[in-house]
């Protein structure tokens, strides 16, 4: 049995879920660090601003830029209070740009690399990574995708990613899929998917407010009784979400997502 839960109407039901995915990669922390930020611009010209980051994880961080970066790019991140360097690649925007600048997500390069000087939780044998079915908007094909920390926010953010696309033979933007896509085994028929079988419910009425993505993510609930799990979402909406779980809840259960 799926899952369904959203602000629309407050409901939600469970189903059984692997029990090894209750982490998320990595822990993020709100830090405010002075950094000095070297790379080329668009135009490749090169610069060097002192800036500050806005948050940090294991893997990379959020930074605050003046200048234009583009996706995929390479800067040289530098500590203003300590004798640190790595190599961080441009995963896109974490906010609107404006004539001021923008906020940008890096990942570092050398993941064995610690510049923040700060211990992280050890990461478990097998991370609760998001995945998201993707759509190259060139070619138009679909795949469903791991994606960092850093990458699913940028995508939340902004909407896009920039990937490399195998059809393409080069760097893309990819975005949420809007395609029907479901392919059977072969021998067996295609199950109803979670779309149909939550769409059946609803013959020759549309009553979706809000465009559904297929986006997997670890989250957390938390009922009216203090009860507490680790979930995964199927896919998510402006107006609620459909998650798998091992756990049976009521329609009209209340749960707190987290």
């Amino acid at each position: 049995m799926s899952g369904v839960a959203g602000s629309e109407n407050g409901a939600a039901a469970g189903r059984a879920s692997p029990s090894d995915r209750d982490r998320r990669r990595s822990d993020r922390i709100l830090l405010t660090i002075p950094i000095i930020v070297e790379g080329l611009g668009p135009d490749g010209k090169e610069f060097s601003e002192t800036t500050r980051t806005l948050v940090i994880n294991r893997q990379g961080a959020r930074i605050q830029l003046s200048h234009r970066v583009s996706p995929g790019t390479l800067l040289r991140i530098k500590l203003v209070s300590a004798n640190r360097q790595a190599e961080f690649r441009v995963i896109g925007p974490t906010r609107p740009l404006s004539y001021q600048g923008g906020e940008w997500g890096v990942e570092c390069v050398d993941k064995a690399v610690n510049l923040w000087g700060i211990g992280f939780p050890p990461s478990p044998e097998k991370e609760a990574q998001a995945s998201a079915l993707l759509e190259c908007r060139d070619c138009h094909s679909v795949n469903l995708t791991r994606l960092t920390l850093m990458e699913n926010e940028v995508l939340t953010e902004s909407g896009l990613l920039t990937k490399e696309c195998k059809r393409c033979g080069r760097l893309t933007s990819w975005g949420y899929t809007e395609q029907s896509v479901g392919v059977p085994v072969p021998g067996q028929e295609a199950e109803p998917s979670i779309n149909e079988v939550v769409d059946s419910q609803a013959v020759g009425a549309n009553r979706r407010a809000h465009r559904r993505v297929a986006l997997k993510l670890p989250v957390r609930l938390r009922s009216f009784y203090g009860t507490e799990e680790l979930a995964q979402t199927e896919n998510v909406s402006k107006g609620g979400l459909c998650f798998i779980s091992d756990k049976t809840y009521q329609i009209g259960e209340v749960l707190l997502v987290i």
